[in-house]
């Protein structure tokens, strides 16, 4: 019999913004996180990070709109759940979600 050894993954938590740079309610903005881009959402005061790439074609979330709780894709109108990842289209390709944390002024992303 092989065995297979489990790593667990080990997130990271990095410094992603101020307060003061997170996108407006309804709105959503595009953030460097090391060599990736990080998409963070405001959806009725409610805010969301997930990968920035959309996994229809590659669109940059960042860039979308946000319309009846949904984060729309600006390239092909893909609408995603911000908080699952999972878009109405196509339930098996979600984006990757993250957390956020909200310390002082400062606002933290685990990846």
């Amino acid at each position: 019999m092989d065995w297979v050894r489990i790593i667990p993954l080990m997130s990271e938590t990095v410094r992603l913004c101020s307060i003061s740079e997170l996108p407006g309610i309804d709105q959503a903005k595009e953030f460097a996180v090391g060599e990736n881009m990080v998409c963070v959402a405001n959806v009725g005061g409610e805010l969301s990070a997930m990968s920035n790439v959309c996994t229809h074609r590659g669109g940059t979330l960042g860039q979308g709109v946000v319309l009846d709780g949904k984060l729309v894709c600006p390239w092909h109108g893909w609408m995603f759940d911000t908080k699952t990842g999972v878009p109405d289209e196509d339930p098996h390709k979600p984006v990757p979600v993250y957390r956020l944390r909200i310390d002082g002024e400062d606002v933290y992303l685990e990846m």
